[in-house]
């Protein structure tokens, strides 16, 4: 019995260690709730009702061998993607590189920035460039606690953001008069015309992003050290596959969320192309309450999205350029392009459309190193992906760019 006991007990305290090695995922997750997921979504509900769940379901699933590889790559090697691509290229290629990187990045913050500048705007009615130089300062605030505090910190204050996010969105899902039935039939692939597959593109194009691929291998060697224990390694890889599939689910069902309360609500509702339309347009068909919710899931989504942007960013240039830029002083700098977009007047929903098309560009460059990368016996040993697992990244890797090649065509 006593034995039996110690079993349980060394189990329960196996778990419990488990647990405090979760959360990496769950910040890398916010890049899968940002503005552009919004839009992206909501435009795809209201225009199609449920006809495109299956890619909000398939973008998920692809998130997640994405994102598992990442951290892998980074528990494993004890090095982050953006490191291991500076130390094999040569000068000219490796600033090349940076740069289409750090051009992707700043694409994500701007969206992110504009985001949260247009939930304040529902919210307040702030103009748009105030909204945009609240929300730079409040993720410096936010980027100042992992500085001072640490990664767990932020991880903490990240993870209440996301919190915050599926509430506003499952609260509007609840009041949503949904149908299931065709909830169900929209997992049954299927496109109806060009202006689906654009949707599917920019769906996709707004899930898998860039920075997310090259911040989590940094977010997940920072959190868990270098090591080469083979038996810890194999530990955290276990505690890692749990945080990934943990926070893609909870960012999977926020999208889908977000969709099934567009395709319920705001089906041919007029003006929901555009992120202050679909507010108006859930403030008018589901109440005032779930249009102030709505606004503060989307205020939290600029704030975490544009503070983990930030964040890789950083991850980029000192991996490939070796230089460290502290966070807040890089904060300062990418905020600008924001800014002047915002005092020019610039269509807002358009500029988060422009930055999709950017990611899009980008992507290609994270995924193909990534599977490339982590299917090396040289560099990752006795863990190199397997099989099944070298066969999925490749697939997933060739559904992606084909879509975002789509996308760019299209936008062209």
């Amino acid at each position: 019995m006593t034995m039996i006991a110690a079993t349980a007990g060394e189990k329960r305290g196996q778990r419990r260690g488990s647990g405090r090695l979760l959360g990496p995922a769950f910040v890398a997750a916010i890049a899968y709730v940002d503005p552009g997921n919004v839009a992206t979504n909501l435009s795809a509900g209201a225009q199609h009702g449920y006809l495109l769940v299956w890619v909000v379901v398939l973008a998920n699933a692809m998130a997640v061998v994405v994102q598992y590889l990442s951290a892998k790559l980074g528990v494993v090697t004890g090095s982050t993607l953006p490191e291991l691509l500076g130390e094999r290229l040569d000068g000219p290629a490796r600033r090349l590189y940076w740069l289409q990187a750090e051009v992707t990045t700043a694409a994500t913050d701007v969206a992110e920035v504009i985001g949260g500048a247009i939930a304040l705007q529902i919210l307040f009615e702030l103009p748009l460039f105030l909204g945009g130089l609240v929300v730079g300062l409040v993720s410096m605030a936010v980027l100042d606690v992992q500085s001072r505090r640490g990664q767990r910190p932020f991880e903490f204050v990240v993870i209440g953001f996301l919190a915050v996010i599926g509430v506003g969105f499952g609260v509007g899902l609840l009041v949503s008069p949904v149908d299931w039935a065709g909830t169900a039939g929209g997992l049954v692939p299927g496109l109806a015309g060009p202006d689906t597959v654009l949707l599917a593109a920019g769906i996709i194009g707004a899930t898998v992003m860039p920075h997310a691929v090259y911040v989590h291998s940094g977010l997940a060697r920072d959190r868990h050290g270098r090591s080469s224990d083979l038996t810890r390694i194999a530990r955290l890889l276990r505690a890692t596959r749990f945080d990934v599939v943990a926070a893609l689910a909870v960012a999977g069902g926020i999208n889908l969320a977000m969709l099934l309360m567009a395709a319920g609500a705001l089906r041919g509702v007029p003006g929901t192309d555009s992120i202050e339309g679909a507010a108006d347009a859930i403030g008018t068909h589901l109440g005032t309450g779930i249009g102030i919710l709505f606004g503060v899931a989307l205020l939290a989504s600029g704030l975490a999205s544009t503070a983990v942007g930030c964040h890789a960013g950083a991850a980029i240039t000192a991996g490939l350029l070796h230089v460290r830029v502290p966070l807040l002083l890089r904060r300062s700098i990418t905020l600008v392009p924001a800014l002047v977009l915002l005092v020019s007047g610039v269509d807002a929903t358009w500029a988060l459309v422009i930055s999709q098309v950017v990611l899009s560009f980008g992507i290609t460059f994270a995924l193909i190193p990534l599977a490339w990368y982590t299917s090396r016996p040289e560099l990752m040993g006795s863990f190199t992906n397997r099989r099944i697992l070298q066969v999925a990244s490749v697939l997933v890797t060739t559904i992606v760019v084909s879509l975002n090649v789509v996308l760019l065509a299209l936008a062209v």
